[in-house]
């Protein structure tokens, strides 16, 4: 892994003058647990650590790190997976500290927070107006506001909010030369030329760091209910979906899948996970409708349900009697990953085909990886009714763990080439990072790559800004 010159000694001190005694640390101890990511890929190193408080002393380091040329990384919550956030001789400059809540306007629909505000803490916020935020995911208390805009995280409720990259009003961000971008607004027009801020989205802290947003906000549904159901296949599931989405009008909030591998590993590995079914069934699918009226959502799914049985659609069902059995429900999904660590290592994709390809996708995929690694356990999940599938293959028991990891890129040529005929992403919600940027190359058009290269360089001519990351 290449590493970053040390920043010089003038630059360090002037970095500790600027942003004083609490605004920065070279205390290993303090400093380890924003090193390493979640899977242990990757395991980095800083000489310095930056605390800023405020949007002021976040542009304060940046203009010093500009003008001495001291490359940065960025970090919020330290919950991506692809690398992007682990420093490697880059000073580290955390957004945690950046914890400011500016505005909360409920006839605007909107809420303006700084990027150190957690994900659950907006989810909060918003529904103490009375309002709702609807970006969801496992990470959620610990994966801050400005580190989701950054990956441009979509979550669970894809399929009718949209990623983060349509919940979002308004940024502020201090851009690499240290100049502030205020595009705080509320507008929901604004036909004024480029829309920066989509830029900044996104680019994984290459073109800025992001220090507030402004948040689109959402009407409480005020019905909802959540089921499990059971599949012979995932083609049964794209069926189910279509019906569930033309039965209630767009009402269909989440649309989950799980093979049953996935749930073996949850029930063995997770304390409080339990059967969701009766019986045992080869593929799951876990759907949240909401509605805004009363005892809408939970009569959508009772038809939407009878038919697919008389369809022949699904197999088994079960629909949460209370907000208890609807979390149940939920862990079993959420905690896929997780389950999946104490089974050993394993080739972790996360890709988005269109939706109507999904199933086909799922069986070449599979067929092929098996053929190339043959015993290796498929464990397919995710977000299926927005098109993105975490495709994670994990090392056939018994064999030598090292070797299968070292057989990872060759194993992904395997399956994003399956994905890229399906005119699909390598990655659908991650990011590139450090695991896919040289690996984007093979599925990015010259014509992608030279535009990007050109706005990169445009905007942050010395590449201070993450400069491991992106094109």
């Amino acid at each position: 892994m290449s590493a970053s010159p040390p920043p010089p000694a003038d630059a360090v001190i002037a970095l500790k003058s600027a942003l004083g005694p609490s605004g920065w640390t070279e205390d290993a101890a303090e400093i380890a647990p924003w090193l390493t990511e979640w899977r242990n890929r990757w395991n980095g190193h800083t000489p310095l650590m930056l605390k800023p408080a405020t949007t002021a002393e976040v542009a304060r380091a940046v203009e010093i790190c500009a003008r001495y040329s001291v490359a940065i990384v960025p970090q919020g919550g330290d919950t991506g997976l692809v690398g992007g956030q682990i420093p490697y001789g880059e000073v580290l400059l955390s957004t945690r500290r950046l914890r400011t809540v500016r505005d909360v306007t409920p006839l605007d629909d909107a809420m303006t927070v700084e990027a150190g505000v957690t994900l659950l803490e907006a989810q909060q916020l918003a529904a103490r107006a009375d309002r709702f935020f609807p970006l969801s995911l496992a990470a959620e208390g610990t994966a801050t506001i400005g580190g989701v805009i950054s990956t441009n995280a979509g979550g669970t409720a894809v399929i009718r909010y949209g990623v983060m990259r349509d919940l979002v009003l308004g940024l502020e961000a201090v851009m690499p030369d240290g100049q502030v971008f205020n595009g705080l607004k509320r507008l929901r027009k604004d036909n004024t030329g480029y829309d920066l801020k989509q830029l900044l989205i996104g680019a994984e802290g290459t073109l800025g760091v992001i220090t507030a947003a402004t948040l689109k906000l959402f009407p409480i549904m005020r019905s909802r209910a959540t089921a499990v159901v059971g599949l012979a296949d995932p083609h049964a599931a794209i069926q189910l979906l279509a019906r569930a989405k033309s039965e209630t009008g767009g009402g269909v909030e989440a649309f989950e899948l799980m093979k049953r591998v996935g749930v073996d590993f949850a029930l063995k590995h997770i304390p409080g996970v339990r059967e969701p079914l009766d019986s045992v069934q080869p593929w799951y699918a876990l759907i949240e409708l909401t509605s805004g009226e009363p005892g809408a959502a939970e009569a959508g799914m009772e038809r939407i349900l009878s038919a697919a049985f008389e369809a022949d659609l699904i197999t088994d069902a079960a629909i949460a009697q209370n907000e208890t059995q609807a979390r149940d429900f939920w862990k079993l999904r959420e905690e896929q990953s997780a389950a999946q660590k104490p089974e050993g290592g394993g080739w972790k994709h996360d890709v988005s085909v269109p939706v109507s390809r999904i199933a086909d996708f799922l069986d070449e995929a599979t067929a092929a990886v098996e053929r190339f690694e043959p015993g290796a356990r498929v464990s397919a999940f995710g977000h299926v009714g927005d098109g993105n599938m975490h495709y994670d293959v994990l090392c056939p028991p018994g064999a030598d763990l090292k070797a299968f990891l070292g057989r990872w890129e060759a194993g992904s040529e395997v399956v994003h080439d399956i994905v890229a005929r399906y005119e699909g992403s390598i990655s659908a919600e991650h990011g590139l990072g450090r695991l896919k940027t040289e690996e984007a190359r093979r599925y990015k058009s010259p014509l992608e790559i030279a535009t990007m290269q050109a706005i990169r360089t445009a905007i942050d001519p010395q590449r201070i800004m993450n400069p491991a990351v992106l094109f």
